[in-house]
């Protein structure tokens, strides 16, 4: 019997960041820093709004863009940080978290053999997404000492007449690296002279702590050439519920559609109704973890400097990427002997990329007595690193 498996499936290989997670499990006293979900619960309110949508009966399907209600919302809400209007009925697709958007985007825009531009280290299913629909990835190695963010000669560099997306993963994940607005102009000229089209994953936009996130679809000319995607999984704690959105021009989003009505139907009833609420009356709830995340950031970032650890200073999401390439081990060796000797996981920076060697993630969703604990474990581990026995 030949193989039945897909060949173009047994190639991808397994995300990095399970590894760890799964061996921690089954440890006792470990403590993770490794996986990038918020300590808090979700706010009361807005589970309450779900548990209110089930005492009512409310266990139908939606429409497959999802629930009227919600995009009005997602649309008000798009307006007012970034200054765009997307229309409810046509532009926007509520899905299975952001993650389904981005297989949904790439679906509808790749065809075989057309290139999809993607800086890395960044979020681990952009290339499977990418390759999966059939589409050949071309990696940007992004550069520790330009804060990881994405250059316009390094842009110019990856293009080819093939070139037909751009994934911008900002804020970062793993490495908390921004785009700030002169950035995005920068990047926005050429992307409109080379007619490319951005998935722009702003997952993590109400985690920035410099200053206001700034979309590239409030440039001139990038609503038109930009799928946007966000949700709540992050900014609202609601990992679990399972909830994303997109925005797109209508003939883009109107295949995407198309693609999510045979593959899911619809996002969970439930998790829209929760998500209403969310939007409407959650901002103080953003507004306070992100205080106690940005709390924890620099206290990470001093630790840092007091063990002596190189780190540059992230203004995003909820990782740091130290580097650790002067202890002489690889990423996956540096973690899997701190995991061993000093019960603390952590993730490899090659699981987001091989541009990510000599670094490792550290997820800060965890309160401070967890990071002081696991920090002063670190500590150790470095000094024994530094004088062996």
């Amino acid at each position: 019997m030949t193989d039945p498996i897909s060949k173009r499936v047994t190639e991808l290989k397994p995300s990095g960041i399970r590894k760890f997670f799964d061996i921690v499990n089954e440890m006792k006293d470990a403590i993770s820093l490794g996986v990038g979900e918020p300590d808090f619960d979700t706010p009361w309110h807005i589970r309450d709004e779900g548990i209110y949508s089930l005492e009512k009966g409310r266990t139908f399907y939606t429409s497959n863009s999802g629930l009227k209600e919600l995009r009005g919302e997602i649309s008000k809400y798009v307006d007012s940080s970034q200054g765009i209007k997307y229309d409810p009925e046509k532009e926007i697709l509520i899905t299975v978290g952001g993650s389904e958007a981005i297989d949904l985007a790439c679906r509808a825009l790749l065809d075989p053999g057309d290139e999809i531009i993607v800086p890395e280290p960044s979020y681990v299913s952009y290339i499977p997404c990418a390759v999966m629909a059939g589409g050949k990835p071309v990696v940007i190695n992004l550069k520790e000492k330009n804060e990881f963010r994405l250059q316009p000669e390094e842009l110019i560099a990856a293009i080819t007449p093939k070139t037909k997306l751009l994934v911008l993963p900002y804020p970062n994940n793993p490495t908390g690296a921004i785009l700030e607005e002169e950035d995005l102009r920068q990047l926005t000229d050429i992307i409109i002279k080379n007619d490319i089209y951005v998935i722009s994953d702003e997952i993590y936009s109400e985690l920035s702590y410099k200053e206001r996130h700034v979309s590239i679809i409030s440039l001139p000319g990038m609503k038109e050439r930009t799928v946007y995607i966000n949700g709540f999984s992050k900014a609202y704690a609601m990992t679990g519920w399972r909830l994303g959105y997109a925005c797109a021009p209508s003939n883009i989003c109107s295949q995407m559609t198309k693609l999510h009505q045979f593959c899911i139907m619809c996002a969970p009833t439930t998790s829209q109704y929760a998500a209403i609420e969310a939007l409407r009356h959650g901002a103080g709830d953003v507004a306070e973890m992100r205080e106690a995340y940005n709390e924890r950031r620099r206290f990470l970032m001093h630790e840092f400097r007091e063990m002596g650890l190189k780190c540059f200073e992230p203004y995003g999401a909820f990782y740091v990427f130290p580097c650790i390439s002067e202890y002489g081990m690889s990423s996956e060796e540096f973690c899997t002997e701190l995991l061993k000797k000093k019960k603390v996981a952590l993730v490899p920076g090659t699981a987001f990329g091989e541009c990510g060697e000599g670094f490792v993630r550290i997820s800060y969703a965890y309160s401070i007595d967890n990071l002081k604990t696991a920090l002063n474990r670190i500590r150790e581990f470095l000094e024994e690193l530094k004088n062996p026995k």
